[in-house]
Formats: C-alpha cells, sequence, structure tokens
C-alpha cells in the first residue's frame, strides 16, 4: 500500500479561534474542574469559569500594554499552570503565541525574537529574564518583558483592569480559523530554526478529530493527564488544548525530579511522554527487583507480559497465560502501575520510536501504550494507535482528516487540515517540503495492508533523541570544526538518551599545538589518549554547547586515532560528511559513548 486516508468524522471550523475553547467550556460546564494547580505544595482546583475569568484577566492586560491583533507574543517558561493561562490569553487578546524552550541559549532566544518579530516577551524566572536583557538590541522590534514569578501577571492584570467587556469581546472574535495561531521554532540542517505557522484550524480541526476518535481516553468522566514534558514542543502544546477541549483535568509538573511525587498525588489516567521515559520507568523497577532479590519474578513477569500482550493480538489468551498473568499483575504489574500514580490506563507515546518489547511489555502490564507520529509542521500527531485499534510496533493508522502516502524513495507524506500553512518568512524551506500539496516529512516508512504506518528510518539528518528532542548536528559539527585540532566530527544520538560525538584529529596542526602548548611531540594514536589533548577538546566541545540548549549538548565525545576522508570513504568531493557509512564503520565507536 503506498497511500491511506481516514476521512474526516468532525467538519471543518467555519468560525471562532481556540480562545472560542475557553468560552465554550465556561458556559456549558462552569463548574468542572479543567486543571489544578500547584499551589503550596497542594493541588488546587480551577473550573472553567474561573480559568475563563483568569484568561480574560490577562488577555485585558495584554490589550492595555498594546498589543495588537497579529502581534507575536513570546513565551518561555518551564511545563506550569502559568504557560496555559497565557497562551491561551495572548490568543484572547487576538495576538500569536511564540514559544521558546526555558533552556535555550542566548543566541536561540536572540534568533526566535529577532525572526518573530515579537513585540512582548512572558519569561519565568530572573535567569529568563537575564537572558533576554542580553540580546534585547538585536530584538528590535520587543518592547515588553514581564516575568511570571516577579508578578509580571499580576502587573498585567491590574493594567488591564480598565479595558471593557466589549473590548475584549472585539478582540477575542478577531482571528478566525485560518488566522495564525502560533510560530513554534523547529531545528533545521542549516543550525537556524524554522519558524513553523500553524493556524487556529491547524489545532482545531485535528483536536475536534482527535477527540472524537480518542474520547474513550481524553473524554472519559474520571479523565485526567499529568503534562511535564516542555509545552514549548508541539507534542505536549497539541495534547494541552486537546485535554482542555475534552474536559480532562490537566496538571503541570515542571521538574522531571519531581514527577514521581507528582504521579503519586495527582494520579492521571492518561499520559503523553516520550520513549526514554518509559525506558527509565521499566529499568528502575528491573534494578530495584534486583536489589530486593527478585531480579527473576521481574524477568518473568516482563516475559509474561510480552507473550501476554501478543496473545491479546493473536486473538487467543490461553487460560495458563491468564492464571500466570492475573499472579503476576499483584506482584509486579501493579506496582508500576502505583509507580505512575495507580489509575494510568494509557500512555501516549511519541517523538522517537518507543520498540515492540516496551509496546507489548506495558500493554501486558495493564497500561496500553498509544504509539504515534507526527511533527511541529503538523501540529503533532498526523498517526495514532488507538484502544480498540492497535498494532504494537506501528505509530497508528491517519488520525480523521489525514492522508498518508509513502513516496517512491520511502519517504513518508501527509496531507490534512493539520498540516502548517508555510514557514516563516521562508519560502524556499516551504517550497522544498511541499510537493503537489503532500508535506514531506523527511522520515522514511511504510503502510501496511491495513494502512498501519511504521517508521523505518530518517531521510533528512536532524536526530530525534530518545527523550524527542529535534537537535541539527550542524550547529555543533561547525562549531567544533572551527577548533585548530579538530579535523572532522559526526553528532550522533538519533534514539539515544543524549548526544554524544565522534573526533578526529587534525594531523597537520597537532604538531603545533603541542608545541605551543609546551607539550611534547606525539602521534595520532598516542595523542588520542592523552589527557592534556583530550582536555582541549572537551573545552572545544564545551563552547560548542554554548550555542545550543543542555538538551541539545554533547555528553561524551570519542576522539579516534584515524581521520574521515574522501579516500577512506567518509567525505564526498566537496566534503560533505556520509554519515551512513560513518555510522557503520564505527558502530562499535559510537556504542560506547552510550556504555
Amino acid at each position: 500500500m503506498v497511500e491511506f486516508t481516514v476521512p474526516l468524522l468532525v467538519p471543518l471550523a467555519t468560525t471562532g479561534n481556540l480562545s472560542s475553547m475557553v468560552v465554550r467550556q465556561a458556559d456549558e460546564r462552569a463548574h468542572r474542574v479543567v486543571f489544578s494547580r500547584r499551589t503550596q505544595g497542594r493541588w488546587q482546583d480551577v473550573t472553567a469559569a474561573e480559568f475563563r475569568a483568569e484568561v480574560e484577566a490577562v488577555a485585558r492586560g495584554l490589550i492595555a500594554a498594546g498589543i495588537a491583533p497579529g502581534d507575536r507574543v513570546a513565551l518561555m517558561s518551564r511545563t506550569r499552570y502559568e504557560w496555559t493561562l497565557v497562551d491561551f490569553a495572548i490568543w484572547t487578546a487576538g495576538a500569536v503565541t511564540v514559544p521558546v524552550y526555558e533552556t535555550s541559549s542566548a543566541d536561540q532566544v536572540q534568533w526566535i525574537l529577532a525572526d518573530s518579530g515579537a513585540v512582548a516577551v512572558v519569561v519565568e524566572t530572573p535567569a529568563h529574564a537575564r537572558v533576554v536583557s542580553s540580546v534585547r538590541s538585536q530584538a528590535p522590534a520587543l518592547v515588553d518583558v514581564w516575568q511570571i514569578d516577579a508578578g509580571g501577571l499580576d502587573d498585567l492584570v491590574a493594567a488591564g483592569a480598565e479595558v471593557d467587556d466589549d473590548q475584549l469581546t472585539t478582540r477575542r472574535t478577531s482571528a478566525g480559523p485560518d488566522d495564525l495561531a502560533t510560530i513554534i521554532y523547529t531545528s533545521g540542517t542549516t543550525g537556524r530554526p524554522k519558524g513553523c505557522e500553524l493556524t487556529h484550524q491547524n489545532f482545531m480541526a485535528l483536536t475536534d478529530n482527535t477527540v472524537a476518535r480518542l474520547g474513550e481516553v481524553v473524554s472519559a468522566d474520571d479523565a485526567s493527564t499529568l503534562l511535564f514534558l516542555p509545552l514549548a514542543h508541539i507534542f505536549a502544546r497539541f495534547i494541552q488544548v486537546l485535554s482542555f477541549s475534552a474536559g480532562a483535568r490537566v496538571g503541570h509538573s515542571s521538574d522531571v525530579k519531581n514527577l514521581l511525587a507528582d504521579l503519586a498525588d495527582f494520579r492521571p489516567t492518561y499520559l503523553l511522554s516520550v520513549p526514554r521515559v518509559f525506558e527509565k520507568i521499566y529499568n528502575s523497577s528491573e534494578q530495584k527487583a534486583e536489589a530486593d532479590g527478585k531480579g527473576r519474578i521481574f524477568h518473568l513477569a516482563a516475559a509474561t507480559a510480552v507473550a501476554y500482550s501478543k496473545a491479546l493480538d493473536a486473538g487467543a489468551v490461553s487460560v495458563p497465560m491468564r492464571l500466570r498473568h492475573a499472579a503476576f499483575d499483584r506482584l509486579v504489574y501493579a506496582k508500576i502501575r502505583a509507580a505512575m500514580g495507580g489509575r494510568i490506563r494509557y500512555n501516549v507515546s511519541g517523538g522517537a520510536p518507543l520498540g515492540e518489547r516496551l509496546g507489548h511489555f506495558y500493554r501486558g502490564a495493564g497500561i496500553c501504550v498509544l504509539e504515534g507520529y507526527g511533527l511541529t509542521e503538523t501540529t503533532a500527531p498526523s498517526t495514532v494507535n488507538t484502544p480498540e485499534l492497535v498494532k504494537v510496533g506501528s505509530v497508528g493508522l491517519p488520525l480523521p482528516g489525514v492522508s498518508t502516502r509513502i513516496a517512491d524513495d520511502g519517504e513518508v507524506l501527509v496531507k490534512g487540515p493539520h498540516v502548517m500553512r508555510r514557514y516563516w518568512r521562508n519560502v524556499e524551506a516551504t517550497d522544498e517540503v511541499f510537493t503537489d500539496g503532500w508535506f514531506r516529512t523527511g522520515d522514511l516508512g511504510a503502510l501496511d495492508g491495513d494502512g498501519y504506518l511504521t517508521i523505518t528510518g530518517r531521510k533528512k539528518e536532524i536526530l530525534v533523541t530518545a527523550n524527542g528532542k529535534n537537535v541539527a548536528p550542524a550547529v555543533l559539527e561547525d562549531r567544533l570544526r572551527a577548533h585548530p585540532l579538530v579535523s572532522q566530527t559526526i553528532v550522533v544520538g538519533d534514539g539515544k538518551p543524549y548526544i554524544g560525538a565522534l573526533v578526529t584529529l587534525d594531523v597537520d596542526m597537532l604538531p603545533t599545538w603541542l608545541k605551543n602548548n609546551g607539550h611534547a611531540q606525539m602521534g595520532a594514536d598516542e595523542a588520542a589518549g592523552d589527557q592534556a589533548v583530550l582536555s582541549e577538546i572537551q573545552r572545544a566541545v564545551d563552547d560548542a554547547n554554548h550555542s545550543v540548549s543542555r538538551a541539545e549538548s554533547i555528553r561524551r565525545f570519542r576522539l579516534l586515532v584515524v581521520d574521515f576522508t574522501e579516500d577512506s570513504g567518509h567525505l564526498t568531493p566537496s566534503m560533505k560528511l556520509k554519515r551512513s557509512v560513518v555510522m557503520r564503520d564505527f558502530a562499535h565507536e559510537v556504542d560506547e559513548l552510550y556504555r
């Protein structure tokens, strides 16, 4: 199969925008709890009516500050209730949200603020405010900076007290479905992030149809989720909008160190995460069992969970299997579910491949993992497994209204109302990714006879870590190669827990560097193990890391005793790295980075 389409379940909206959700929820179920926020160590419920009042109060402040319809307002904060509050307030004021990762470097912040033409920015902490201040002169449109932790939102609310209801209504209804809602910057191979223009319709069409398809997950009477992934990323951002639209209770966890405690208190029924979190839960459970002398029991339980899940696919679970599964449910699986709050029924996984083993394990342990696939350019999910339609190892069927196609070269193409309209101020990049109305994802995949998509590889060079972070290797590689001791480097980490690098020495420059720095002369073989040389390469790595966020930084490197050259087959005649050849020839060295 080369193409598969699922028709819309919910027609496209012809009026309204994302702020309309706030009004609808308050009008239809004013007393329903839609958020719970951490206040002095306790969860404080926020009803739909209360949320509307808070959103509108902040929106009035933005209007009073001079934010005009269509203005870009940047938002730089950890995942917390105020992130969601400000996001909806910006939309209510008729403006456009520009998310910024709270770990972003000054260079990245400067580029996003300047390129988007942001006129204001809401930051969380004094550290964020200092970063913005350091680049303010290079962001000519920037006028206002409000800091959440310094009472900036309270200042906005006070300033907006004189904005009347008619002004607010006019502004709230100023945007239509096809107007711009947000610009989300994603990594590019050139190192300069590209801004994805996502409209209100992109979100609304995908949200309405995903609620219709995943109602069992997000619309159940007790449905709730705890957001802990960065809301600057489209994955968490879409789940924020989806959950609020469906009426699920949403909480925020801003520090992964507190995640287990927050899960125990909040007790969500579904969770979105990246594969690395599922791996950590599995590994920590295994190690705890080993430490308690119950390693054999855990491994038997894990094998049973996988076998049970596969038996469900086959439609034949034997009586002995059911009994064995029930016994391990009491001994092992229940404890894993308890660690995730005790009520968890579904986990939505994306950002990187999960793998069949973990998919079957969690399903067999009573937690159905719904693996999906999407990109920033597609407002997050294009395909997803659903509770009644699961094929472990695949990323599911297209969501309603979405079409998938496999090009002749194996690239996955996508079409639908959720696909971005273009890259912000970048006609060339836009033209490169659209062909006859189809968006070229840059990923390789296959469709089976039932229309389920499987991702088989990456056509583009962007790395996606096991934590779901997109990393452009060129930024780091270019900076590393600027050091005199470095000849070539390849940044790795696709599907891995962190970013690593293989580095080769410039043998022509080595003697000079050794002499200038008072070291004895040595060959490349000896230099690759010399502490002074390794320390210098580490300094080069540290310098390169200054150009990216912490999540994108190189954690470990390995210095090779050979170079990448055209003669060795690792460089093209134009001196471009043949990544697939390097990864094949140096697979062992790459593996060593993660031992």
